[in-house]
C-alpha cells in the first residue's frame, strides 16, 4: 500500500497553522518553495528551521543538527519501491550512515532492507504504526502509534529507536512533549524537495543543483527512497556537499 501524500506545498519550513477539527496543527513543510520567498542566514540555513530549534528543542525536537559543519541525510520509508537496495549500495559506497524512519507497514514487509539498514550501520527511526498524524489522535492512541512500532522493531529485530518524525510533517506542541515522554527526539528537516510523486519524478540534473544549492551546515535533509531521482543523484549529490567542506 502506497505512502499517503500529504506535505503541505508551500515552501521549506514554513511554520504554519491549519486546523483539523477543533485541533490546531503546525506543520513543517517540503521545499518546494526554497529560494522563493525562504529567507536565510548568511551560512544559508533557513531562518524557520533556526526558529522552530530555538522554540522546541526544550522537548527534544529539532529541524537541524548543531553539528554545524555536518549535513545529516535521512530517508523516510512509507513503502518500497524498488531503489532502496540501490540507495544502500551507494550510501555504503560513499562511506555514509544515514537514519531510515520507518512506518510499521514497511517493517513489517520489507525485512531483508531493514536488516541490511542495520547490519550496514544505518539508523532506524519511527515513523510511526499506521503513519497516523500524531495531533489528532487521542493521548492514548497517539503513544500507541508510537510505542507499538517501537516494540515491534525492538522484538523483531533486536533494535531500539530513539528517533521519530511525525507524519506528513504535522505537530503540535502535545505531541512533541508526548514524544519526548516516549523516550524519543523528533528529528523534523532544515532541507527537501518534492522527490516523492513517483509518477512526476524531478529531473536528476536540476535536482542535483537545486540540492547543492540549498546545502547548509548543520542540514537535516529528507530525501523519499521511492524517488528513482533520489537513486540516480545520491552518489554524486554526496561528492558534492563534501567538495563544499561539510562531513556528510
Amino acid at each position: 500500500m502506497k505512502r499517503k501524500l500529504c506535505f503541505k506545498l508551500t515552501g521549506i519550513l514554513l511554520t504554519g497553522a491549519i486546523l483539523a477539527g477543533n485541533i490546531p496543527v503546525k506543520a513543517i513543510t517540503s521545499a518546494i518553495g526554497y529560494g522563493q520567498g525562504t529567507q536565510v542566514n548568511a551560512e544559508n540555513m533557513p531562518l524557520g528551521a533556526l526558529d522552530f530549534d530555538e522554540q522546541y528543542r526544550k522537548y527534544g525536537a529539532y529541524a537541524t543538527t548543531p553539528e554545524r559543519e555536518r549535513i545529516i541525510i535521512t530517508f523516510d520509508q512509507g513503502y518500497e519501491n524498488g531503489y532502496t537496495a540501490q540507495i544502500l549500495d551507494t550510501l555504503k559506497e560513499k562511506n555514509v550512515t544515514a537514519i531510515f524512519f520507518l512506518t510499521g507497514d514497511y517493517a513489517k514487509k520489507e525485512t531483508a532492507l531493514v536488516q541490511r539498514m542495520i547490519e550496514e550501520g544505518h539508523m532506524l527511526g519511527n515513523h510511526g504504526m499506521t503513519h497516523a498524524s500524531i495531533p489528532l489522535l487521542e493521548e492514548k492512541a497517539a503513544r500507541e502509534e508510537i510505542m507499538s512500532l517501537h516494540d515491534y522493531v525492538q522484538e523483531n529485530y533486536h533494535y531500539t529507536m530513539q528517533y521519530f518524525r511525525c507524519p506528513c510533517g504535522e505537530y503540535s506542541e502535545q505531541a512533541l512533549k508526548l514524544a519526548q515522554s516516549c523516550g524519543y527526539k523528533t528529528i523534523f528537516w532544515s532541507g527537501a524537495h518534492v522527490d516523492w510523486l513517483t509518477e512526476k519524478q524531478p529531473d536528476p540534473q536540476q535536482a542535483l543543483e537545486k540540492l547543492t544549492k540549498m546545502a547548509h551546515g548543520g542540514e537535516i535533509l529528507l530525501l523519499h527512497s521511492v524517488s528513482a531521482t533520489n537513486a540516480q543523484i545520491l552518489g554524486e549529490l554526496i561528492d558534492r556537499l563534501r567538495e563544499q567542506g561539510y562531513t556528510v
